[in-house]
């Protein structure tokens, strides 16, 4: 593959929400999982785990969780203040119960040697206290399932399936491992639709790559 045609395959994703309903080949999304296994990730710690749900009952199980915590929020005052777009999107939590498969991505705690030393001199040691508040901005768990998730997005849709990442969800957060039976001292962090798309998104454009990039050249 070239790098033109890499481009072709990044531009032309798009986040699916609707799927036609057609089963897919369970070996098919492990080999994608399998790829997306190769992304860098902190220490190559490889602390993520993804669950694979073909029961239609426990998608529509979650599927009904998220949107209780949905409407629970849209009945609250402050939600009526902020415009008709919040209430579509609540009533519309629960979209993804007619998915034919959901991928639920998890994650494990990550420390770093210093994680350990903060841990260990806690808040007598100013200098380490801000080195960690700003490692936390960066969270290194949270940034190696992100890149495992781009690239199982990419490798669905290589192989024609549509899917969108969904963060939305973990305002049910507990309720969803609880159904799944996530592993203790493991974290939901998104869930993730998959199935042979029944929609044709039209692209959205991106903003100029010079509006997004400094460069700092060296002096010639």
């Amino acid at each position: 593959m070239n790098t033109s045609e890499l481009a072709d395959l990044i531009k032309g994703r798009r986040s699916i929400r609707s799927w036609l309903d057609k089963s897919v080949d369970e070996d098919k999304l492990l080999q994608a999982i399998e790829l997306a296994t190769w992304a860098p990730n902190g220490g190559n710690q490889q602390n993520w785990r993804f669950t694979v749900v073909l029961d239609k009952n426990v998608i529509k199980s979650i599927a009904d969780a998220v949107q209780v915590r949905a409407d629970y929020v849209a009945s609250l005052p402050e939600a009526s203040q902020l415009g008709e777009n919040l209430a579509l999107m609540l009533k519309r939590s629960g979209f993804f119960r007619n998915a034919p498969v959901l991928i639920a991505v998890a994650t494990s705690p990550y420390k770093s040697p210093l994680d350990q030393i903060s841990a260990a001199r806690g808040k007598r040691d100013p200098k380490i206290q801000q080195m960690s508040e700003w490692r936390s901005v960066a969270n290194t768990r949270i940034q190696s399932v992100s890149s495992a998730i781009a690239y199982l997005l990419l490798v669905l849709h290589q192989m024609g399936l549509g899917a969108v990442w969904m963060t939305g969800p973990m305002q049910a957060k507990g309720d969803i491992e609880k159904i799944l039976n996530i592993p203790p001292g493991m974290d939901l962090v998104a869930l993730i639709p998959v199935g042979y798309p029944a929609e044709s998104p039209a692209p959205r454009e991106r903003k100029p790559v010079r509006d997004v990039t400094q460069v700092i050249r060296g002096l010639s």
